[in-house]
């Protein structure tokens, strides 16, 4: 046990020897809500990095819809691999920076553990439907912080789940660690959503103004490298994470050409409205049967206190995709009517 606390003791130290003094040092942690005994090799932020990976909220990314709703074809993003790409792109940023590789990992992880099935869809159906609302960012705060592991939790760091939640465009993570993921959470989808649109017929490379490729490039592999480049190159020993201003004008009038061309386009988009209105049945339904939900949902409403459209919302939007067809089809369809 002592060798093995020394190689974590080794871990931090080697930090403060190698890291800018910008990153996040592992032993200067905020820690966690509920202290535990420090890991005797894994450093804190490797060990919420590993806590992610090995949940089950992260296993079922793989079958959530990240744009295309069920599409003809095993070369398509799902939330899954949107999480990898960003996390690939934000760990090769961190590590040129000099900043803190593994509490990066965690967040960019951890980020997307709180969307629903069918993608922004089925957001846009509990937003709608919920008392409260829904935001996948705040979700995915409740899935680290209450839902997993059937209501304890994974008690992650301060850090991390900082993290997380201020992901999105308006958030303000509190560490360069953080806002390296947020920044690449639109280079990787703006970019990977262009690529699957190219695949589904939807845009072609030569259809992308040239406005855009003229700057960044004129394919994946080269508008990544653009911007990556530019991250690293405008944010080296700095306080902070940016881009050029033209990298960083660019990138947002070509999300605003995603929007008018992939986001909203009805081939893309054709099935939308039925994943929403699948989504909100399902909701309504177990809203009304309460005793259908799984017993650590029952429980958060029996013995917890917690209103009862929050224990569906919960259970609604950790579905997959496939599940929730599933059990609207259970719901739904007559079993008499299931061998049509």
């Amino acid at each position: 046990m002592e060798a093995g606390y020394n190689i974590r003791m080794r871990m931090e130290k080697r930090e403060h020897e190698i890291l800018s003094p910008y990153a996040s040092f592992s032993d200067c942690s905020m820690g966690r809500d509920v202290y535990e005994e420090p890991c005797d090799i894994r450093p804190i932020y490797q060990r919420d990095r590993d806590r992610i990976l090995h949940s089950k909220a992260f296993r079922r990314l793989k079958h959530k819809t990240q744009v295309f709703l069920a599409p003809e074809g095993d070369h398509y993003r799902t939330r899954l691999t949107h999480t990898l790409e960003v996390s690939q792109i934000a760990r090769t940023i961190a590590k040129a920076l000099r900043l803190n590789e593994d509490l990066t990992e965690a967040i960019a992880l951890g980020h997307d553990l709180g969307h629903t099935p069918f993608g922004h869809a089925g957001e846009r159906a509990l937003n709608r439907i919920c008392p409260n609302g829904f935001k996948h960012h705040l979700q995915s705060i409740r899935v680290v912080e209450l839902l997993e592991r059937r209501g304890r939790g994974l008690n992650l760091s301060k850090e991390v789940r900082d993290g997380i939640e201020n992901h999105q465009t308006s958030g303000k993570p509190a560490t360069l660690e953080g806002k390296i993921v947020r920044i690449c959470d639109k280079i990787a989808y703006i970019n990977h959503d262009i690529d699957d649109a190219i695949r589904g017929k939807i845009i072609t490379e030569e259809e992308i103004p040239k406005r855009f490729t003229d700057i960044l490039g004129h394919s994946l592999g080269e508008r990544l490298n653009t911007v990556i480049h530019d991250v690293i190159s405008n944010s080296e020993n700095r306080d902070d994470i940016i881009m050029s201003p033209e990298i960083e004008k660019t990138i947002y009038e070509l999300r605003e050409y995603m929007f008018e061309s992939v986001y909203l386009n009805q081939k893309a988009k054709s099935q939308e409205k039925q994943a929403e209105i699948l989504v909100e049945q399902l909701f309504l339904y177990y809203k009304k049967h309460l005793d259908k939900l799984p017993e650590e949902y029952r429980r958060r409403i029996h013995e917890l206190g917690e209103p009862s459209y929050q224990a569906v919302c919960d259970y609604v939007a950790g579905m997959t995709d496939r599940f929730a067809v599933a059990k609207f089809k259970e719901i739904m369809i007559p079993s008499a009517w299931s061998v049509y």
